[in-house]
């Protein structure tokens, strides 16, 4: 649960390096008390931390937190921080991640963000807990990769650093990372995942989800899952807090935001390959949700906080 920072005490060291901004590294430690690293000035790039025993504290700016198991805490660039085993715990197991982050993923860390560039993802469900231990070690895995042969296998339990070298091993990197975000922002965030949501709804979002660009309108959806159009729009909005015309345009948005980062299309194939039929109110709706224009974007400047 997030603190003041002033109820959490100061970390060893002062003024801690950290890596260059642009790389993407990537490590697992076990760390036992007395363990702390501190930047006054904050990192180049983002740090993600993903905690899978003991207990760590971190500190962004004015803001603090414990981590625990389960818990991922993302630090933003250019803030001072610090963190390290929390006091009173035996040791600290956790897995850390330096890099730029992808501009999309913004919107899956912003409803977890405290103050000051500090984003606490918790509580994440205890059976998506092997899958991002598992996305991490192929983090590693792939951060080491040198582009001859399979990324190298990684040995359990034995503390690891790697820092990616070459387009692809950070791409494969950063798209393990990604998992991690999804599987752990996407799990808590927001009424959609829940045990409640009728499963109506749930499949017209799988349905969206695994054609964004199909004609999708409230009828289809709903003669899909077999409901009238007026008492599906009910359902679907009172349940997920927006309408289904709404969440289509966010999973639109989403998808096109994706391609802009991975591929070379040019704009206007993104807009159709996203569903958008005029790229004139593709540019106008992503410069509303991402804060700049598609063009802009696809430029690889940092994330930003929208």
């Amino acid at each position: 649960m997030p603190v003041t920072a002033d109820a959490l005490p100061g970390a060893a060291g002062p003024g801690d390096p950290d890596p260059p901004p642009g790389l993407v590294v990537v490590g697992r430690f076990d760390q036992p008390p007395g363990y702390g690293v501190n930047r006054p000035r904050g990192a180049g790039s983002w740090l993600f931390t993903w905690t899978t025993g003991g207990r760590g504290r971190l500190r962004q700016g004015g803001t603090g937190t414990w981590a625990g198991a389960g818990d991922l805490v993302v630090l933003a660039p250019g803030v001072r921080h610090d963190y390290g085993v929390a006091p009173g715990a035996s040791h600290w197991r956790f897995w850390w991640a330096h890099c730029r982050a992808r501009p999309s993923w913004a919107a899956w860390l912003r409803p977890y963000g405290v103050a000051d560039g500090l984003h606490v993802v918790t509580p994440t469900p205890a059976d998506v807990h092997h899958r991002v231990e598992a996305a991490f070690r192929r983090m590693l895995a792939d951060a080491r990769w040198t582009g001859t042969g399979a990324p190298p296998a990684v040995e359990a339990d034995r503390e690891q650093v790697a820092v990616a070298h070459g387009t692809a091993a950070r791409e494969l990197a950063l798209c393990a990372l990604e998992e991690v975000v999804l599987l752990t922002a996407g799990a808590v965030r927001g009424p959609s995942s829940g045990p409640g949501v009728d499963p109506r709804v749930r499949r017209a979002q799988e349905l969206v989800a695994a054609d964004p660009a199909a004609p999708h309108t409230v009828r289809s959806l709903a003669a899909q899952v077999a409901l009238s159009p007026s008492r599906f729009a009910h359902i679907f909005t009172q349940q997920l807090g927006q309408s289904p015309m709404r969440a289509l345009r966010e999973v639109r948005l989403h998808h096109a935001a994706r391609l802009l980062e991975g591929t070379d299309l040019p704009v206007e194939r993104v807009a159709a390959a996203s569903g958008f039929v005029s790229p004139f109110h593709f540019n106008r709706v992503f410069r509303e949700r991402y804060g700049m224009p598609p063009g802009a974007y696809r430029s690889g400047g940092p994330m930003v906080g929208t």
